[in-house]
């Protein structure tokens, strides 16, 4: 009789190199990076190439490209979710984001800069606030480890949105989709609405956590561990800093960077959640968070430039899921192309009225599959 050797799953998982995902298709973001260093030194049309990158090709790209709604089986998500490649990218980008931010103090103190190319230079670094200052920081403050968190915190400062990380941990991800949200867009609500909107309540909703926190703890909330507190000081300091070295011409252009960086989280935040709602239950609470609660993007480009955060139903339906082993899950609702496609429909509302309001009805009439129907609620 022959002799039958059984492998051990675990080494199956470390020897088959076959089947290992491969993190460095993350470093396709770094591209923006690339553009952005032409064009903080660089004159002319090439101060625009990060913008047009971002804003022209690939929403282009993703019009004809189809979406890929795959998922790891459970061996790749296994060997991902233990590659220190991944985490190790995310690292990268925070000296790489000072040192661009750097580079753009410097390409400012040019003397003979037409007023279009300072613009597009302002507009290259907005868009590395937005979506690497905020989305990267996003990724990171999510996990437990307080190294990544300080990492995190280092990267929102540079948009001068700190408080984010208080208020989307502790505030959105618990009242996602319902009323008490300032950061999930009402049905009808226009962006330039909801940015105001949103903006404004986010950064008081993360003070009244931040003070909650203190009172919880025994402490005044002028306690110098009030986290609201530390960022107020720690981004006031940071802008003084750069008023005293570069100048306040600078520090005017950079405060515009960061708002649209801010302007570009806001803008995600409005496409993510658009017109869905949670139910709420006989006994006032809601039910939990699940997939259909967000809107998903499975196109490809858009999921890879901005660390997998278009997988956003499965992102709130387990939000200590790390961006490489996001899953795609069925009858979510579906964004009509990528993430920059579909910011860019959000800037003319007719249009997105047009093609979203349709989307959000049909969900209204779909039947819930038996993953979604739970009725566990976890909101007050």
């Amino acid at each position: 009789m022959p002799e039958i050797s059984i492998q051990n799953p675990a080494e199956s998982l470390t020897c088959n190199q076959d089947m290992r995902p491969n993190a460095l298709k993350y470093l396709c973001p770094l591209m923006i990076y690339v553009f952005s260093a032409l064009a903080f030194t660089r004159p002319g049309w090439i101060t625009w190439s990060p913008v047009l990158f971002v804003w022209v090709f690939v929403p282009i790209l993703e019009l004809f490209l189809p979406a890929d709604d795959r998922n790891f089986n459970e061996a790749e998500e296994a060997l991902a979710k233990k590659d220190r490649l991944y985490d190790y990218l995310l690292y990268a980008i925070v000296p790489i984001q000072f040192a661009a931010l750097f580079l753009f103090f410097q390409s400012l103190q040019a003397t003979d800069m037409a007023w279009w190319e300072l613009t597009g230079r302002i507009m290259s670094m907005g868009l590395l606030c937005g979506t690497f200052g905020i989305n990267v920081a996003h990724e990171l403050g999510h996990r437990v480890n307080p190294v990544e968190q300080a990492m995190a915190k280092l990267l929102l400062l540079t948009s001068l949105y700190m408080h984010f990380f208080i208020e989307h941990n502790k505030g959105h991800h618990k009242h996602v989709a319902t009323p008490q949200d300032p950061s999930s867009a009402r049905y009808n609500e226009l962006l330039y609405l909801f940015l105001g909107r949103s903006v404004w309540y986010s950064y008081w909703s993360a003070w009244r956590i931040a003070n909650e926190d203190m009172r919880k703890s025994g402490r005044g909330i002028f306690h110098w561990k009030n986290e609201m507190l530390q960022a107020q000081i720690i981004q006031i300091s940071f802008v003084v800093g750069i008023f005293l070295f570069f100048g306040w011409l600078t520090t005017v252009y950079f405060l515009c960077a960061a708002i649209l960086g801010i302007s570009m989280l806001e803008t995600v935040n409005y496409i993510e959640h658009y017109g869905l709602q949670r139910r709420q239950l006989d006994n006032g609470k809601y039910e939990r968070t699940l997939p259909i609660h967000s809107w998903n993007s499975n196109h490809l480009v858009g999921r890879l430039m901005l660390f997998e955060l278009s997988r956003h139903s499965d992102h709130h339906y387990m939000a200590s899921r790390k961006y490489q082993i996001l899953r795609h899950h069925d009858d979510v609702p579906q964004l009509p192309t990528g993430y920059p496609g579909s910011m860019m429909l959000a800037l003319v509302p007719p249009a997105w009225f047009y093609v979203m309001n349709k989307r959000v009805e049909a969900l209204k009439t779909m039947p819930r599959s038996a993953e979604v129907a739970d009725d566990q609620y976890c909101v007050n």
